[in-house]
């Protein structure tokens, strides 16, 4: 086997050249990329994710031209400044790896924005790999509020931000609602829709938990602008909870599959086990 020489951390770039999502997100989709990869489109013009996250789709393709959108502000605001200048984010983010410990994530979280962008995205990123389950948060004001999680490693092997920035380069960053950034989707272009996960009247702890992220009346609009996009000829691939409401949200759109999972984030042990998912697709 050929050796791998170990980059310095100060550079932010790993020992192997594939760029993988550096945030954790709840619903994040590593696993689709890891054991279905054929499902996706191996030709298509622009890549288009409107409710971004962790990205890991956009990561796993490595599109020439895409726009990335989420309503999440700090989301797309770190991703900018990454885009924008990954090394000052990374020299904040080694100075959260020497100070981490409990108290200072609290310092942190209480902390809020500053002036500095790229200050805001290392915290950002901070918060996200050390809070609990790397799960995104806020409470009636806003403000961020996941407690403090088991991990004590800020800086990993795999962070790789020069590759983060250079995909970024030929991105466009827009922190939008799903129907504007829907609508800017073409022919031959390749939609990836991954919302939070709701349905209509199910007991599940997490799906409960993304009614007050994402409501019913939201999944309905979000499914009327796909079939609108589909309409219009682009490719699109939607997944959800695999549920009568939608599957019958979708119905006669594209091939209904369904794909077996596991969800080891909810925080109820009866809540945590295997699930199935939906994958519609239009190509």
């Amino acid at each position: 086997m050929q050796s791998l020489q170990l980059q310095t951390r100060e550079e932010g770039i790993p020992s192997n050249s594939r760029t993988l999502p550096f945030l954790k997100w709840a619903g994040g989709k590593r696993w689709l990329t890891k054991n279905y990869s054929e499902l996706f489109p191996t030709e298509f013009n622009r890549y288009i994710e409107p409710f971004a996250g962790s990205a890991a789709v956009f990561f796993h393709l490595s599109p020439k031209s895409a726009i990335l959108a989420d309503i999440n502000q700090d989301l797309i605001s770190s991703y900018e400044a990454i885009k924008n200048d990954w090394r000052q984010v990374f020299s904040f983010l080694e100075k959260h790896h020497k100070e981490h410990e409990k108290d200072y994530y609290y310092r942190i979280r209480e902390k809020g924005n500053s002036n500095n962008p790229f200050e805001n995205a290392a915290n950002f990123i901070y918060l996200n790999r050390t809070c609990w389950n790397g799960l995104y948060r806020v409470n009636l004001k806003g403000k961020f509020n996941v407690p403090v999680g088991t991990k004590d490693k800020v800086i990993l092997e795999s962070d790789n931000f020069s590759s983060v920035a250079s995909m970024l380069e030929d991105t466009l960053l827009c922190c939008n609602h799903f129907s504007q950034t829907i609508q800017m989707a073409k022919e031959g272009d390749f939609l990836f829709v991954d919302p939070p996960y709701t349905v209509n009247d199910d007991k599940s702890g997490f799906i409960q938990y993304n009614k007050n992220l994402f409501a019913w009346e939201e999944q309905v609009k979000l499914a009327e602008q796909v079939k609108q996009a589909a309409e219009r000829g682009v490719k699109i691939m939607v997944t959800n909870a695999y549920h009568p409401s939608l599957l019958e949200l979708y119905k006669g759109v594209g091939e209904h599959l369904k794909l077996n999972r596991h969800n080891v984030l909810a925080g109820k042990k009866e809540f945590r086990g295997r699930y199935n998912e939906l994958i519609v697709r239009t190509y």
